[in-house]
């Protein structure tokens, strides 16, 4: 029998927009205005489980302007709609908005300034997640669609308590450099991205990696090796063609569901 070839030891397989793109797709049906897109982020990921309850935010610095969309204080993510989105300046003051934010707000302020590729900022403690960082390691990817975080993940191993001031927003940043996902030991997650689109995929599927992780770790065998050649090709199919489809087909559902969220008074 011949030997396939197709995917040799080593061989860097391409992937993405690249190699395939779609010449028509499905639309949200409805145009969203900025404020409504972050509003159904939130609710998109809470539905998956990616909140805590009252924990977390995510910030948009849209392309050309240095204002930030947040989430304000006091409302669960699965309750919020496109009317309780505030803005925030580089400092962290509310300039838009009827509410406050988090004084965790710095986690973003500093990152964005950090990171100009970071657009979108999502933080959260996501269960499985939480138990990775609560064992200070990374999980291990076992499944080709954690291929997306191939060379992109980061253990932030110092936890020195909430980060609610400038200098320590500083610290947070530099110790997550130029990751898109970084684990904070005892902590959560942080989860960038340069577009919401991009940024909502990666957070929706990290906390599916670390379960999936966790459960190989719990069976106690050695989980099959994916070659890292075949991974880049993944890498680059999940995030430049998954990322728009992910985010439409969750919003579909989402305003099938819970319509109200674009209410914007």
């Amino acid at each position: 029998m011949e030997k396939n070839e197709s995917t040799l030891p080593g061989e860097v397989r391409a992937g993405g927009l690249g190699v395939w793109a779609p010449s028509v797709m499905p639309t949200i049906g409805v145009e969203l205005s900025d404020e409504q897109q972050l509003a159904c982020v939130f609710r998109v990921l809470a539905a998956d489980g990616f909140s805590e309850n009252i924990a977390g935010h995510i910030t948009w610095q849209r392309p050309g302007g240095t204002d930030m969309l947040v989430n304000p204080w006091g409302l669960w993510w699965d309750e919020l709609t496109a009317a309780d989105i505030c803005t925030v300046d580089t400092e962290g003051r509310v300039v838009a908005g009827k509410w406050d934010v988090s004084p965790a707000i710095h986690i973003h302020t500093e990152l964005h300034r950090l990171r100009p590729d970071a657009r979108v900022v999502i933080h959260n403690h996501p269960y499985y997640v939480s138990v990775m960082a609560a064992l200070g390691m990374l999980p291990e990817l076992v499944h080709q669609t954690g291929s997306m975080y191939l060379n992109d993940l980061k253990l932030v191993m110092e936890y020195s308590g909430e980060v609610d001031t400038p200098d320590l927003g500083v610290e947070l940043a530099e110790q997550i450099g130029d990751a898109p996902v970084s684990i904070l030991a005892n902590h959560g997650v942080i989860v960038t991205g340069a577009t919401p689109e991009e940024a909502l995929y990666r957070a929706a599927t990290i906390d599916r990696t670390c379960r999936l992780a966790y459960d190989v770790l719990a069976v106690g065998l050695p989980a099959l090796k994916i070659a890292e050649g075949v991974m880049v090709g993944m890498q680059q199919s999940l995030l430049e063609r998954g990322s728009q489809v992910y985010f439409d087909g969750a919003v579909r559902r989402l305003l099938r569901d819970h319509p109200e969220v674009l209410h914007t008074s």
